[in-house]
């Protein structure tokens, strides 16, 4: 039996939150991606892990859609095996991360994978020189036939579907312009696909090396990719946990740091956080109104983790050339507690370049 304190203390010390001082290259979050959602995204998350990002540049990192259709940075050097990595396991695993896609392709009579190659391929033909989203979307209208379309009541124009779109641009060896909106996309230069991405990229042993322990469910619902594909990669070194009563799955190496965890410090986790995206939410949030609050359909807010558990949530308001952090508190705070959220307030009002005006703490 392993009490909720011991699993997110074990993913703190498996994500780095506990670190003053990193680097990319001993950052691991980079290894299953960081995702770059919103002002307080990517480079939120490394610099909170310790890395200094006021140099962070195109020749280090590289954004790609990858997971979910989600934007994520990783190292430069590690593209092809990336790439390699996210990777539909199968035509059905396809079908489900494209979405409604899939239901024009099937009635067509063609197959997921051939339809994100197709796409990939027309992608890359159009992508010559660096090219914003909308009009690489609307050159792929021209020369994609009616299953890879649909029409788009908001723009009142036939667009081709946004998820095959997005996730056959990696494919494509396509990478996002870093700080565009809208976004640009360009070539990857010298990119060149892994045949596999070894297990240090394989994204199933790494949500377990970081979000673990875990159930092929809740691995695949971060994928977006059906458990039946999951369970069949699922790793042969693990160990079975048990965690609010139900059985979970640890790697065998992770097993002692997870007997061990426990850990102190504060930080303000940004709203995408890969702390966040466990699928497991009963366990980081037990509390189901504080849950809603947390994750709601639409403007997520920050969270504040306090010695290993979640304790609040935040968000920034900015003006001008000034900063307000709203923290809002789930019990009481004491006077040290407060002192270091402020701590992290300044922290992150520097790496946004403005000055701190206020940390205001409700009740």
């Amino acid at each position: 039996m392993v009490d909720r304190h011991q699993v997110l203390s074990f993913r703190v010390r498996a994500q780095q939150l506990d670190r003053d001082e990193g680097t990319l290259a001993d950052t691991v979050v980079l290894d299953i991606g960081v995702q770059n959602t919103g002002p307080d995204g990517a480079r939120w998350a490394l610099a909170i892990r310790g890395v200094d990002v006021t140099a962070l540049s195109d020749e280090q990192v590289v954004l790609l859609w990858t997971v979910r259709g989600a934007p994520h940075l990783y190292r430069r050097a590690d593209v092809g095996r990336v790439v390699a990595a996210v990777e539909p396991f199968s035509d059905a695993d396809a079908g489900k991360r494209i979405y409604d896609a899939a239901k024009p392709l099937k009635a067509a009579g063609i197959a997921n994978l051939t339809a994100l190659d197709e796409v990939a391929i027309r992608m890359r033909a159009i992508v010559t020189r660096p090219t914003v989203k909308g009009d690489v979307s609307g050159r792929l209208a021209t020369v994609l036939p009616e299953p890879y379309q649909r029409f788009c009541r908001p723009c009142d124009a036939t667009h081709i579907y946004e998820m095959p779109f997005r996730l056959a641009a990696a494919r494509a060896g396509l990478e996002l312009e870093l700080d565009t909106s809208p976004p640009v996309l360009r070539r990857i230069v010298g990119f060149r696909r892994a045949a596999t991405p070894g297990d240090r990229f394989d994204l199933i042993r790494a949500y377990l090396r970081l979000l673990g322990p875990a159930t092929p469910k809740q691995v695949a619902d971060y994928l977006d990719a059906p458990s039946k594909d999951v369970k069949a990669r699922w790793p042969e070194d693990v160990i079975e946990v048990t965690v609010d009563g139900e059985a979970r799955s640890l790697l065998a190496a992770d097993a002692e740091a997870l007997e061990s965890a426990d850990t102190t410090g504060t930080r303000l986790l940004g709203p995408f956080d890969l702390f966040l995206q466990a699928k497991d939410r009963a366990t980081l949030v037990p509390d189901s109104a504080r849950a809603k609050e947390l994750w709601p359909v639409l403007g997520r807010p920050g969270a504040v983790l306090v010695d290993g558990d979640l304790v609040g949530t935040w968000r920034p308001r900015k003006s001008g050339r000034k900063l307000t952090v709203a923290v809002q508190p789930w019990q009481r705070l004491s006077a040290g507690t407060r002192d270091a959220i402020t701590a992290q307030a300044e922290h992150l009002a520097a790496h946004r370049d403005v000055t701190l005006a206020s940390v205001n703490f409700g009740g």
